[in-house]
């Protein structure tokens, strides 16, 4: 069974199109990167997931079921837009939060004291939140979200503010909850979490679902980009769409870099190379990132809109 799936699913507002035809599934100890820039989408169809928000069209499922407060046991929620009850302790919050998903008030408070331990807080249990820094709050927030041990754990835009130690801290939570068994769901459009974090990801551009799949599908939608030493200009090659010299390296041999056509594979071009006899001192796959991926994909797509 698939922790999430959504079918065909479509969210309107007056004329105004949010989320178009959007399927995908997330399987239980995946971590699904929910990617895309700002009106992209994304933030809506986690409040569909949620049951903030009605889709008009299609169909979801969260663990098997409909979207609802009959799932709240079972989900973990961390919201962009970050909120605690400033006058309540520290643990007295992750206990209400752990209450509101069903725990009793002893298993909450364990767990709860557990966080704040693992999250270097303990001595800070009985600390209103007012007085906590704001650093200190947002792992009390973080806290409130993985109470439950969450079967399904979705994350909306989750780096947004944190520092570089919470952004270490809150990625370290993410893996140990996919390694637990829960599927998680973050959406971000800073590509290098995603690209450190995903087992698969999502692109989004204005409601529509441009690409999905793992990070390797991903990579491959770009022409491959080589940097070649040789002694030839390359593009009398086959394959290759272009090539431009970054540099002469004496006695003969210059850098390259070399775009290859759509397609194309790499090593079919260092096989033609060695059976045409066209010397090389160096031959290395360039490996696009997630931000190239993403350019690429969507902004493309938001280009041609």
């Amino acid at each position: 069974m698939d922790a999430l799936r959504l079918d065909a699913v479509e969210k309107r507002f007056g004329d105004f199109t949010a989320v178009e035809d959007l399927s995908f599934t997330v399987a239980a100890g995946e971590v699904f990167g929910f990617l895309g820039g700002n009106g992209a989408g994304k933030t809506t169809s986690l409040r569909m997931v949620l049951d903030i928000l009605r889709p008009d069209t299609g169909s979801i499922a969260v663990l098997g079921r409909a979207p609802g407060r009959g799932n709240s046991a079972q989900l973990g929620f961390l919201p962009e837009e970050r909120g605690l009850y400033r006058q309540m302790t520290a643990i007295d919050t992750i206990v209400y939060f752990g209450r509101l998903k069903g725990m009793s008030a002893s298993d909450a408070r364990r767990e709860g004291l557990e966080l704040l331990a693992r999250f270097g807080l303990p001595e800070f249990a009985r600390t209103t939140v007012d007085k906590l820094s704001k650093g200190m709050a947002q792992k009390v927030q973080l806290a409130t979200a993985v109470v439950n041990r969450p079967a399904l754990l979705i994350l909306d835009e989750p780096f947004s503010g944190l520092d570089p130690l919470n952004q270490g801290l809150l990625e370290d939570e993410i893996v140990r909850a996919a390694r637990n068994g829960a599927a998680v769901v973050f959406s971000t459009h800073v590509m290098q979490h995603a690209e450190r974090l995903c087992d698969r990801l999502l692109l989004l551009a204005k409601g529509r679902k441009l690409f999905e799949g793992t990070q390797d599908q991903a990579r491959a939608t770009l022409p491959a980009r080589l940097n070649l030493v040789s002694r030839k200009a390359p593009m009398s090659l086959d394959g290759v769409s272009e090539a431009h010299e970054a540099g002469a390296l004496g006695d003969g041999w210059s850098s390259w870099d070399v775009r290859l056509e759509p397609g194309r594979d790499p090593g079919d071009l260092l096989e033609r190379c060695t059976a045409q006899g066209f010397a090389l001192r160096q031959f290395e796959q360039r490996r696009p990132s997630l931000h190239d991926v993403f350019l690429h994909i969507v902004g493309g797509a938001e280009g041609r809109s």
